[in-house]
């Protein structure tokens, strides 16, 4: 009868069991680039993106569109002015972005949510911030590229005025001085705009509702400041008419080339604020670009935990 021998081991534990395998994973030996090359990756590609660049085509219709409704009308007036041998163009540089306010809107509605809405909805916000990159380089760099897709969408036609001014032999220093009197309008603009649009749209991570609530924001407080500049110039209170319009972007922007830049206010009476009053527009202006950075970093300070 065969007789079993006891071999004097117990059976191994299980924790015994654990093998480390090398499958061919290797460290990466590369060059670290750090948090400003990611910032400037994160920049670039919210810029691209602002105009469908590197996306479906049907995300580049909406964007490519406004750039173009944005500029067809400074193409006709250099058109005209051309032919008809004007001494002057029909529109002031810094009147355009004023009259074209609609469109401008529009755009900011449809790409602040496009911008931070996505990483929202996707929950990508933590993503980012598990990298080098930090809070504020999220939002500088999103902050930043509204405001750069903004300038140039305001910027573009005001080139082609300037080009088609000197093609129609307008005086040079004249036109110059428009011209960077407008790019300095725009550019206070888009700092303004971007930064309202990115606020609202960072609440929801539903596109829709940030688009509607970026038009609502920015149509009816330049509608209701409007109405009521109206109605004060018509019952004899002028002087209330550049307070009043400090509490709507568009006429804040109005308030200050009114001010300091020499432009035509756009107010019912015609009449823009005066030097004192304009400081105070400035500053109200820098409180608001400040504000929209400063809800910015608590907003995803909160959303990166």
């Amino acid at each position: 009868m065969a007789v079993e021998h006891s071999t004097g081991t117990s059976a191994p534990a299980p924790g015994d069991q654990t093998r480390i395998h090398n499958i061919g994973y290797r460290s990466y030996d590369g060059p670290r680039l750090g948090r400003a090359y990611a910032r400037r990756s994160l920049y670039s590609q919210s810029l691209r993106g602002s105009y469908g660049l590197g996306r479906s085509v049907k995300s580049k219709v909406l964007p490519m569109l406004l750039f173009v409704v944005m500029c067809v009308p400074a193409a006709i007036m250099v058109a005209v002015a051309v032919a008809t041998k004007a001494s002057a163009l029909p529109l002031d540089y810094t009147r355009y972005a004023i009259v074209m306010q609609a469109v401008i809107s529009l755009y900011v509605a449809s790409q602040a949510p496009q911008s931070v809405s996505r990483d929202l909805r996707f929950k990508t916000v933590p993503l980012y911030f598990s990298r080098p990159i930090e809070t504020a380089d999220y939002v500088r760099a999103k902050f930043a590229a509204l405001a750069s897709a903004l300038f140039v969408l305001t910027a573009a036609p005001l080139l082609v005025l300037y080009v088609g001014a000197l093609l129609a032999k307008l005086d040079f220093a004249d036109q110059t001085k428009g011209f960077a009197q407008g790019l300095v309008s725009v550019a206070l603009l888009s700092l303004l705009f971007a930064g309202i649009g990115l606020v609202i749209a960072s609440f929801t991570p539903r596109r829709g509702f940030g688009i509607a609530a970026v038009i609502a924001v920015l149509t009816i407080t330049y509608g209701a400041v409007s109405t009521l500049q109206a109605i004060a110039d018509a019952q004899g209170s002028g002087d209330a008419v550049p307070w009043i319009g400090l509490f709507s972007p568009i006429t804040i922007v109005d308030g200050v080339q009114s001010a300091f830049l020499g432009a035509t206010s756009a107010s019912p009476s015609g009449v823009g604020p005066s030097t004192a009053e304009g400081v105070v527009y400035v500053l109200v202006a820098l409180g608001l670009i400040a504000a929209s950075y400063g809800l910015l970093m608590r907003r995803y300070k909160k959303v990166g935990l």
